[in-house]
């Protein structure tokens, strides 16, 4: 009897063309947007710039990891990167004018920054001098260095079972340090200079953000090629964040603990820290896995925040302070640590996707606003901080003008952009 139930080959093939024409039926045509708009909103908060000096190469080393949080990412970002302070990257491009555009966006009076900012192509970058052939470069490795990478991990008064974990310099490969340095990382699109970009701040306008400055208010971009409907507001949450304050106890032998107060519109948080002397590097990160965390020093997108929340990468909101562990930083000539506070992370589609299915849904424009507030500190204890005023410049024999200059004992690592700029100087020969 259940046989005779059963439908025909005929019916069955007709039931399963039906089906699938109401799936397709109902797959929507979506056409990416006509404009698409990015601000990236940033506070920079450093130790006095006349504390750097007196961390010999350390000095150096924080300035490139600054260098690495992509703290501005158009091409004044290395510059303003160094520069405590609000910084604000913004920039647009249109398929109307995919060769670039010119652009003006009104914004609101709290910005202070007048009533408007002109939004124009990059300037192309001038190439870099070859070095004249045989002579060694930044980006490779002339000689095999010597010397160690030691990298810790996890907010813990004591070093954790397993840890660290070593990397001996003198028989690495260059595959070697990208695998040890891998970690977390994504390629969020932002305010950048890219070709086809209109960007501020740019050659002819760049004036420096005023402290108390603020984005909230209506902005409205306009100009070649940009839809006339490209306007929307911010509000708090994506407004500035407050400068990120961190305070440090203990060091040398002992825990460093390291507190901050609460950030209102923070997602998560992020630390880690760097330190050397003349034959090892200690690493050592916030996070529960092992992570270095150079891909993380950056802006992130809201599912990669929920996700690394989730495994423990970032800290929560509701923490405030971090342990490192004892001793990992007792024989190195100092240590910077850097933290970051994540913002929340506004996305906007204009106009809204139709609801019916069967409509095609063609976007006007996109808009992306994100924003981070970035800290460094250097660590030392009060042994440590006598020993760096006696290694101050002005208690050390002038080198002069003809002293050679050091060079990163690193190669280049891929995926991990000025990392070799941030290491130089902390292995010696």
């Amino acid at each position: 009897m259940q046989a005779r139930n059963r439908p025909s080959p005929l019916v069955s093939t007709l039931l399963l063309a039906m089906a699938s024409t109401a799936t397709v039926a109902q797959t929507q045509v979506v056409r990416p947007p006509v404009a698409q708009y990015w601000m990236d909103v940033a506070t920079v908060r450093m130790a006095d710039m006349d504390e750097l000096p007196n961390l010999g190469a350390l000095g150096g080393m924080a300035a490139g990891m600054v260098g690495m949080q992509g703290v501005g990412d158009n091409s004044f970002g290395a510059t303003k990167g160094m520069m405590p302070g609000r910084w604000l990257d913004i920039a647009v491009a249109t398929q109307r004018k995919p060769a670039g555009t010119q652009a003006t966006q009104t914004i609101p009076a709290g910005l202070g920054l007048g009533p408007s900012l002109p939004l124009l192509p990059p300037e192309p970058v001038a190439a870099k001098n070859k070095p004249p052939q045989g002579r060694d470069t930044d980006e490779g490795m002339p000689e095999q260095p010597k010397g160690r990478i030691l990298l810790y991990w996890g907010c813990s008064d004591t070093v954790r079972p397993g840890q660290p974990r070593v990397l001996d310099l003198s028989n690495a490969k260059p595959e070697d340090y990208a695998q040890f340095m891998r970690g977390r990382a994504t390629r969020e699109r932002g305010a950048t200079a890219a070709p086809g970009h209109a960007i501020w701040p740019n050659a002819q306008s760049k004036q420096q953000v005023p402290k108390g400055a603020s984005v909230q208010g209506e902005h409205k971009v306009s100009g070649e090629g940009i839809p006339a409907s490209l306007q929307f507001s911010i509000g708090q949450v994506q407004d500035f964040m407050p400068p990120l304050v961190l305070s440090s106890t203990g060091g040398g032998a002992n825990a460093t603990t390291l507190a901050w107060q609460a950030q209102p519109q923070a997602r998560a948080y992020f630390l880690n820290a760097m330190g050397g002397n003349d034959g090892e590097m200690v690493l050592w990160s916030s996070s529960e896995t092992p992570e270095p965390g150079w891909g993380l020093m950056d802006y992130l997108s809201t599912p990669n925040l929920d996700l690394w929340l989730a495994d423990k990468t970032l800290l929560p909101t509701s923490q405030t302070q971090c342990a490192i562990p004892a001793g990992i930083f007792a024989t190195s000539k100092g240590a910077m640590v850097q933290a970051m506070a994540y913002g929340q992370e506004l996305n906007l589609v204009h106009p809204r996707r139709p609801t019916d299915r069967r409509v095609a849904w063609a976007p006007e424009w996109s808009a992306r606003v994100r924003v981070k507030s970035v800290a460094m500190l250097p660590l030392e204890d009060s042994a440590g901080k006598r020993r760096a005023a006696a290694e101050s410049p002005t208690n050390k024999p002038d080198k002069g003008e003809g002293a050679p200059e050091q060079k990163s004992l690193l190669p280049v690592l891929p995926g991990i952009p000025g990392v070799g700029e941030a290491l130089k100087g902390l292995f010696g020969r």
